[in-house]
């Protein structure tokens, strides 16, 4: 399967998972030497992406270490068990958090079929297959893996989810992020820069933690951060105030809207109307249509999270 790759510097590559449309989600093959790992695993469905950019560019899937998803939602870690299974020397490194879901995924299943139902998890994620135990590293907070000489970092990163690391490579000077430094679409960016939203998709958003975290990346001083939705961006100061404050702007408009009538669909509307007046104040000429049709997903599953944390923290 041909897939649209992106080569950056460091050894890094930016592969489309393919999931939903184009330039959505992302996964990263890294090299060391004559090794390589793969950060964020998309779906099953995209097994055939990843293997092909691999045969490719002339890499046995031996040849790869590491598998490693930045957290267990099925868009970054469905495909976990089956890309393991076609990589047969690969370690799975994963959130402590995390990790009984990937060696049991019951639990990962049952929650996506309560979002999208279960007649569709197939169509969307494909197999979601266990990963055996024995080949599955933890990562503490601070775990410093040698990835045949190349140091990586994994710092528990909590906001989006409580499962959720970010991994920093010194080599690039760069944050591999998931989506604890939010989306950002690269068919969205205007004369004045990318967009950056927030993402509180169901069901452990938590934004106290969610600025701990953001300022604890930035004190690394990071140069990029390579984002799961969609590839690498800079500008790292006007983009973590921009998410700043744009969580500031959710909390608000959840609150507002906790009693609302209809209150998901009020707030799929609220959290639209604040993304499309965010791109305008970039410069993005887009129809507001078309906009929010290219949004609509994270809205709905934005509310949706919302919505749960109001009804944890108002118990």
């Amino acid at each position: 399967m041909i897939a649209a790759v992106h080569d950056y510097e460091h050894a890094i590559t930016c592969i489309d998972t393919d999931q939903v449309r184009p330039r959505m989600a992302a996964c990263y093959l890294m090299r060391s030497g004559d090794r390589y790992a793969f950060i964020e695993c998309g779906t099953a469905l995209s097994l055939p992406i990843l293997l092909g950019v691999l045969q490719a560019r002339g890499i046995e899937p031996g040849q790869v270490d590491y598998v490693m998803p930045t957290h267990v939602h099925l868009d970054h870690a469905g495909g976990a068990g089956v890309l393991m299974r076609a990589c047969p020397n690969a370690t799975l490194v994963v959130h402590p958090r995390g990790a009984r879901h990937l060696i049991d995924p019951g639990k990962l299943i049952e929650g996506a079929a309560a979002v999208y139902g279960a007649e569709r998890i197939p169509e969307l994620y494909g197999e979601i297959a266990p990963v055996p135990q024995s080949r599955v590293c933890i990562a503490e907070d601070g775990h410093r893996l040698d990835f045949n000489g190349r140091e990586l970092v994994f710092l528990d990163a909590p906001g989006h989810a409580r499962h959720h690391y970010a991994i920093w490579d010194a080599q690039s000077r760069g944050i591999f992020t998931g989506d604890v430094f939010g989306l950002s679409y690269r068919d969205l960016d205007g004369p004045k820069g990318p967009y950056l939203l927030p993402t509180t998709t169901p069901v452990q958003f938590e934004p106290e933690a969610w600025f701990a975290t953001l300022e604890r990346l930035m004190a690394l001083d990071p140069e990029h951060v390579f984002l799961t939705h969609y590839g690498r961006v800079g500008e790292l100061p006007r983009l973590v105030a921009d998410l700043r404050r744009g969580l500031v702007a959710y909390v608000a408009i959840a609150r507002d809207l906790r009693a609302a009538p209809d209150r998901h669909q009020a707030m799929v509307e609220r959290l639209g109307a604040y993304s499309v007046a965010e791109l305008r104040a970039l410069g993005c000429t887009w129809p507001e249509g078309e906009i929010r049709s290219m949004l609509d997903l994270d809205m709905q599953l934005n509310a949706q999270g919302l919505e749960v944390w109001l009804d944890r923290v108002a118990a």
